[in-house]
């Protein structure tokens, strides 16, 4: 049986496809139940997050055609379609695939440790669904150790490289008392929520987040214990902050330069720290001139990201050699396991031989036929029967030249020589009785 991965992400498929192609949660088991159900397969899991779909089955040597035919019947898509940015794994390259992207290397954001819980969500939802066997289920063991491993030894998650936490980064120098500043988000979308909560983790406890709904600034400021205002609200709201970032989607500046100014006139010129993360921009660049304010936008916050993914970079050099280990891990557990399914087969082979052997003995004692007959044919049919698959697989080793199994075959067939044989009694005789008077 072959290990397979099969599936898009981001790098092949685009948002159009990706959409597609994922299940939904309440699709996952009925999908599971489908894939186990296909005559070459005998495991499944299903990896389905926003930026790919992949799927890990334990299958036969063709069984990547089948996996892909399924996939695109069950999403209605042409196979066609698919076949030109799906990308498949075999074997040892599907458990290296699976590793990676466990670890976050081949992730969009570089070393994000989001998909290590996605991953163990899949494994558990196969596993609920009876779609785990004793091969899957030893590989993602395997591959959250080396993961764990990875977080342990790599530090590949300790330097953020989205925008968001680039801002707060900066915030952080600005400020010799960091945790006492206030805080000022406006917008609410995914941006804004990932400031607030790197702010919060960072110590800042005063945050306020406006938007032009209150109800969706509140979704994002009441877990942090902040406060939600309406975009009329700013000015007033401004005159408290030390830190200023927005993130909106308005076509015109939210900030201009007079409402800054008095601003800071209420704040007797405290510093202003301010990050427009903004396309287009929400502070008019002209704050930027006013002593006091230290105005950056989203261009300036790529040193600070481009450091950090230097840093990753490292890590991820480091989380690859890692991997390397778990991978040979894996191929030398799998070996063990494989060599130990084939040596309790033999033995079952060689038990059945014994007893059917046995059986027709007694049935011969049974009728009353000489022991010693009986037994001396026990031992030719037994003999006969252990050496006749071995003899023949050899002539047929020798007539095709396959000199491997032939040199292997000795080890395997032919009892090892002690290192100094001691001569039998009739040996020992012929040497004394031919020794000379």
């Amino acid at each position: 049986m072959t290990l397979l991965a099969l599936g898009i992400n981001h790098r092949t498929a685009s948002v159009a496809v990706r959409e597609q192609v994922a299940f939904t949660p309440a699709q996952l088991d009925h999908a599971l139940a489908e894939l186990r159900a296909l005559p070459q397969i005998s495991e499944a899991a299903v990896l389905s997050t926003c930026n790919r779909t992949e799927l890990y089955c334990v299958t036969n040597a063709a069984g990547e055609q089948i996996v892909l035919d399924w996939l695109g019947r069950f999403h209605q898509l042409k196979v066609d379609e698919l076949t030109r940015c799906a990308y498949h794994y075999l074997d040892n390259e599907a458990v290296r695939h699976l590793m990676r992207v466990a670890v976050g290397l081949d992730s969009m954001v570089l070393g994000e440790p989001q998909i290590l819980g996605q991953l163990k969500d899949a494994y558990q939802q196969a596993r609920e669904a009876q779609g785990l066997g004793s091969e899957l289920e030893r590989l993602f063991q395997h591959t959250f150790a080396v993961a764990k491993q990875v977080r342990t030894e790599t530090g590949i998650g300790k330097n953020p490289v989205s925008v968001a936490y680039a801002a707060v980064s900066m915030a952080s120098r600005i400020f010799d008392d960091f945790g006492r500043s206030r805080a000022l988000l406006i917008g609410a979308g995914e941006t804004i929520e990932l400031v607030a909560r790197h702010l919060h983790e960072a110590g800042v406890r005063k945050l306020t987040v406006a938007n032009r709904t209150r109800e969706r600034a509140e979704k994002i400021s009441g877990p942090l214990g902040g406060t939600a205002i309406t975009l009329p609200e700013i000015p007033a709201a401004l005159e408290e902050a030390d830190i200023v970032i927005s993130s909106t989607a308005a076509p015109l500046p939210i900030l201009g330069k007079g409402m800054v100014e008095r601003a800071l006139k209420k704040r007797r010129h405290r510093p202003v720290f301010m990050v427009d993360i903004a396309v287009p921009r929400d502070i008019e660049p002209e704050v930027g001139e006013l002593a006091d304010v230290f105005l950056y936008t989203v261009d300036d916050l790529e040193e600070v990201i481009q450091e950090n993914r230097r840093h990753r970079q490292v890590a991820a050099d480091q989380a690859e050699s890692l991997i390397e280990h778990g991978v040979s891990g894996w191929q030398h557990e799998r070996r063990i396991r494989h060599g130990g399914e084939l040596i309790r087969g033999y033995r079952r082979h060689g038990e059945s031989l014994r007893d059917t052997a046995r059986d027709q003995a007694l049935e011969r004692l049974a009728r009353g036929e000489d022991p010693a007959k009986v037994v001396e044919r026990l031992a030719h049919q037994l003999a006969n029967r252990l050496m006749h698959q071995p003899t023949q697989t050899l002539r047929d080793a020798a007539s095709q030249e396959d000199h491997v199994l032939l040199e292997a075959a000795p080890r395997l067939l032919m009892p090892p020589k002690p290192a100094f044989e001691k001569p039998s009694t009739s040996t020992a005789n012929r040497q004394k009785d031919d020794t000379p008077a």
